[in-house]
């Protein structure tokens, strides 16, 4: 018999591993090529591994929830060429098995976190829905469907949470309880899924980079200005909000263009000093965190990049964010910001070298000529990696980001 591999791909240019969340086959299953297999979770993104092959999945030999590296076997499957002999001419078609009848529904519970998470969002009870996929999988399109009609096929029945979930009652026996102690009442929440890879992703970067910290404060008071002027005349003109975010990322890459030490990588026994300015942005979702990339930043104007902050944001919280979206960041700016902080240490994005927090703005009693003047201000943390950059460089690079902030203003300002 021809039994071929499956090992776990390749989903973004530093990722090394892969977790599989979900299983989308059962051994004994027919699948055509590029049908989906399984759902598998990075640092980077949440995607599904498709098949390379028309056959039956003979083994699974990664159970949910476990991490393998890039490379590793993950599932074994009988090709359709080994089988043909035992088929019938309608199980046969120009090379390729044909699709599972509907009538076999042996996928229909075995929903996308995706599906599930959008079924939640709009009461939809996944047990009334047919689906359309393979084997009567429920896909998102179905449930989109349903929203556009206006369906809600809802259930009395109380969710069930005991997957996410459960309330710890003490149980009377004589075991050990492990450290911490858990009392009644507590809740243990299983980490699992997204939060399991970022957790292992920032134990790995605190473990091997070696960060340091510098922090500036910017008056931004023209910039605020400025862009409190144009505001609602650019949402009304292009569709979409001009963000403080944008003049920041645009100071960045303009910056970084000066300063390239900063745009680098480590690669073990050297160091990459990247060509391309491509600017990681931080984006959370409710309990997950994605980390898409603004290509060749540097050469965008604000609204090129304000449109691609409010793209890319977009397709984070809709889970529609492409392996080319997560790919090629050489340098992250996060937007703390937007959660009301005023200063924080960002972890490195392994393996950039930097990661700079852009805090928020607030109004702040300054000395201007020796006077007081209610300005606005914000402080600009920058975490460094100390194996590729000293306190020299780096104080340089965030003395020209804040300069560059402080001279935009009406007259200097080139939105387009």
């Amino acid at each position: 018999m021809a039994i071929e591999q499956i090992t776990m791909p390749q989903l973004g240019e530093s990722v090394t591993e892969g977790t599989i969340s979900t299983w989308l086959v059962d051994v004994g299953d027919k699948v055509n090529k590029y049908d989906p297999l399984a759902e598998v979770l990075t640092d980077k993104v949440n995607a599904e591994v498709p098949s390379s092959y028309t056959g039956i999945i003979k083994e699974l030999i990664v159970n949910e929830g476990e991490t393998v590296a890039v490379g590793e076997v993950i599932c074994k499957i009988e090709t359709v060429q080994a089988s043909t002999k035992d088929a019938s001419p309608e199980e046969v078609k120009n090379g390729e098995l044909e699709e599972v009848t509907t009538n076999d529904l042996s996928m229909k519970k075995r929903y996308s976190p995706a599906v599930l998470r959008l079924a939640q969002d709009h009461n939809i009870d996944l047990t009334n829905v047919d689906g359309t996929g393979r084997a009567g999988r429920i896909t998102r399109k179905d449930i989109e469907s349903i929203m556009k009609q206006g369906v809600r096929a809802t259930s009395s029945a109380s969710p069930d949470t005991s997957t996410t979930t459960k309330e710890i009652i003490p149980q009377q026996n004589t075991e050990k309880k492990a450290s911490p102690v858990v009392h009644t009442g507590d809740i243990e929440i299983p980490v699992t899924g997204i939060r399991k890879v970022i957790a292992n992703n920032m134990v790995k970067s605190k473990q091997e980079i070696p960060h340091a910290w510098m922090t500036v404060e910017v008056d931004v008071t023209d910039l605020v200005t400025c862009r409190n002027q144009v505001k609602e005349e650019f949402k009304q003109k292009e569709g979409f909000s001009i963000t403080y975010f944008a003049f920041f990322v645009k100071a960045v890459a303009t910056a970084l263009k000066e300063y390239p030490a900063i745009n680098s990588t480590w690669a073990g026994d050297k160091i990459i000093q990247r060509k391309d300015i491509n600017l990681s942005i931080a984006v959370a979702t409710d309990n997950e965190l994605f980390v898409p990339v603004i290509k060749l930043a540097d050469e965008k104007s604000i609204k090129g990049i304000a449109k691609e902050i409010n793209e890319l944001a977009t397709k984070a919280r809709a889970h529609k964010l492409s392996g080319q979206d997560i790919q090629g960041g050489t340098f992250t700016v996060n937007n703390t910001g937007s959660f009301g902080s005023v200063h924080s240490m960002g972890i490195i994005n392994h393996p950039q070298a930097a990661i700079l927090q852009v805090e928020s703005i607030v109004k702040r009693p300054v000395i201007i000529n020796n006077m007081f003047a209610a300005r606005d201000m914000v402080n600009l943390c920058l975490s460094l990696d100390h194996r590729i950059l000293d306190g020299l460089v780096c104080g340089r690079f965030l003395a020209r980001v804040k300069e560059i902030l402080e001279n935009m203003n009406k007259d200097t300002i080139n939105i387009y």
